[in-house]
């Protein structure tokens, strides 16, 4: 039996101030997530001319790769901070690629647009009541055919998932972040898993998931 995730309680004000202040030396912090990105972005497969969104964009390092890949297309990302987006702002080369300041649970975007939608140890940021929320934000500017690719912490029943959850529960702010059960929450959000990969960093399970509207 599947027990529940952990709540992400720590209020939005609190997250952007923090990211804004991490935002320098953001990229030393994740070095070790950045594989697991990689990997995320093979699967998704993007092709010349489509439009991409990236959900959680912050320093930059997918959209180096989609600014390559998406040739003649179009990439926009959004991000909570405005710290983030500047450092992201530093990486992009051309002018295909489009920052916004945005919250996910309203994405700023008409439907249909996006190709591709993608979210990299982004979707675990935002609290169970949340969630739902985004992944119908994300449901809605996809095309009739559009993919989701996402990157997550995997909710399992092991040590290494228990005391990391416990830091969360003892330091919400600095781990603001959690495991959650990323498969069957996209088939409730009304998406088909076409391909899913189990990794582990540093102990800790990582999910990356490719599915279709």
């Amino acid at each position: 039996m599947k027990t529940e995730i952990e709540r992400v309680l720590r209020p939005r004000a609190a997250a952007r101030k923090s990211y804004n202040a991490i935002s320098y030396w953001y990229d030393l912090f994740t070095g070790s997530e950045k594989h697991f990105t990689d990997i995320g972005i093979q699967m998704l497969n993007v092709r010349p001319e489509e439009s991409i969104l990236e959900i959680g964009c912050g320093t930059g390092h997918s959209l180096v790769k989609f600014e390559t890949q998406s040739r003649g297309g179009k990439v926009i990302a959004i991000d909570i901070s405005e710290g983030m987006l500047k450092a992201a702002h530093k990486k992009i080369r051309g002018e295909a690629v489009q920052l916004c300041q945005a919250d996910a649970v309203f994405i700023p975007s008409a439907s249909e647009q996006f190709d591709t939608v993608f979210l990299s140890f982004t979707l675990e940021l935002f609290d169970t009541l949340e969630i739902p929320n985004v992944l119908n934000e994300c449901h809605r500017v996809l095309k009739p055919i559009g993919r989701i690719g996402i990157v997550s912490l995997a909710k399992q029943n092991t040590s290494a998932v228990r005391i990391y959850e416990w830091f969360h529960r003892l330091m919400p702010i600095l781990v603001d972040c959690r495991p959650i059960y990323l498969q069957a929450t996209l088939q409730k959000a009304g998406f088909q898993v076409k391909e899913s990969k189990m990794k582990t960093m540093w102990g800790l399970p990582v999910e990356i998931v490719t599915a279709t509207k």
